[in-house]
C-alpha cells in the first residue's frame, strides 16, 4: 500500500483502510490502552502511563494503518517487515467494533497485500481472546514467554522472487 493511499477491497466490506499520519499517535494510544486492558491487568502488568508511552515511543506512521468504518477509525494495523518475516503489530480494534468480523477481514486483506515468501510473526499476551483469531488466520505457535505467545504464519510460497 502507499503512503496516503486508501487500499482497494471488496465492495462487500463496511471497512477501509488509510495510512496512519503523526497527528494519529496520541488517539491510537489511547485505544491500545483500552483494548490491552483487560489482558494486562489478568497479568498484574498494566500501567497506564506505560502502556500508552510504549506505542508512542513505537509509532511509525509510514507502516501503520487506520482500519475505518464508514469513515471512522476503529482500529489500527501495522506491518514491520524484517529480513526474515514481517511482524503484524498494534493491532487494535476498538472493544464495541469488536466481534464483527472486521479484525478476520483486515489481518486477511494486509497479509494478502504484504505477501511474498517471508513468513508473518505476532505476538500476543498470554490468555488473550484475540490468539483465536489469529489461529483462525493460520498463525500457530511458536514460542512463549510468561507475558507472550509468539505466532507464525507461512508467508505465500507462490509468490516468485523478483527479476534482477
Amino acid at each position: 500500500m502507499q503512503k496516503g493511499v486508501v487500499s482497494h477491497v471488496p465492495a462487500s466490506y463496511q471497512w477501509t483502510l488509510r495510512s496512519a499520519l503523526p497527528a494519529d499517535v496520541y488517539w491510537i494510544a489511547e485505544l491500545r490502552a483500552v483494548v490491552m486492558r483487560p489482558d494486562l491487568e489478568r497479568l498484574g502488568r498494566f500501567d497506564p502511563e506505560r502502556v500508552r508511552q510504549r506505542f508512542v515511543d513505537a509509532f511509525d506512521p509510514a507502516r501503520t494503518f487506520v482500519i475505518a468504518e464508514s469513515g471512522v477509525p476503529v482500529g489500527v494495523i501495522a506491518v514491520r517487515p524484517e529480513t526474515d518475516g514481517q511482524w503484524i503489530e498494534h493491532f487494535y480494534i476498538a472493544p464495541a467494533f469488536q466481534g464483527r468480523g472486521i479484525g478476520g477481514q483486515v489481518l486477511a486483506h494486509v497479509m494478502a497485500v504484504h505477501a511474498d515468501a517471508r513468513p508473518y510473526w505476532i505476538d500476543v499476551l498470554q490468555g488473550s481472546a484475540a490468539r483465536r483469531l489469529y489461529e483462525r488466520a493460520g498463525f500457530v505457535f511458536e514460542s512463549e514467554d510468561p507475558v507472550d505467545v509468539y505466532l507464525v504464519a507461512p508467508g505465500d510460497t507462490d509468490v516468485s522472487a523478483p527479476q534482477t
